[in-house]
């Protein structure tokens, strides 16, 4: 994902509220279960850290192995990250050509 991709999600998820909060137990698999079943249905989510803020990098990337999402964006201490949705028939966004 290039920068002026990222860019255009990062506008996109201005007005979203966070789908998951991270708290003490960082990135376990129930926030990546829940974050496959957000990316199904929104392909772009935002992830609040509660907890482990000095650590959100760290985590941040190790969810998007996890579910092989990108970063968009990283903002004081919220994640906006994206996946296009598996489901052809639920793809909402469509990113701007690199």
């Amino acid at each position: 994902m290039n920068s002026r991709q990222r860019k255009y999600l990062k506008g996109l998820a201005h007005n979203l509220k966070p789908v998951i909060y991270i708290g003490k137990g960082g990135v376990s698999t129930e926030i990546i279960k829940a974050a496959d079943i957000a990316f199904d249905d929104h392909e772009l989510i935002k992830i609040k850290f509660i907890e482990n803020k000095d650590q959100k990098k760290d985590l941040t990337d190790k969810l998007c192995r996890a579910t092989s999402s990108d970063i968009a964006g990283i903002i004081g201490h919220v994640a906006i990250l994206y996946r296009p949705s598996r489901i052809s028939g639920k793809r909402k966004i469509k990113l701007p050509p690199p």
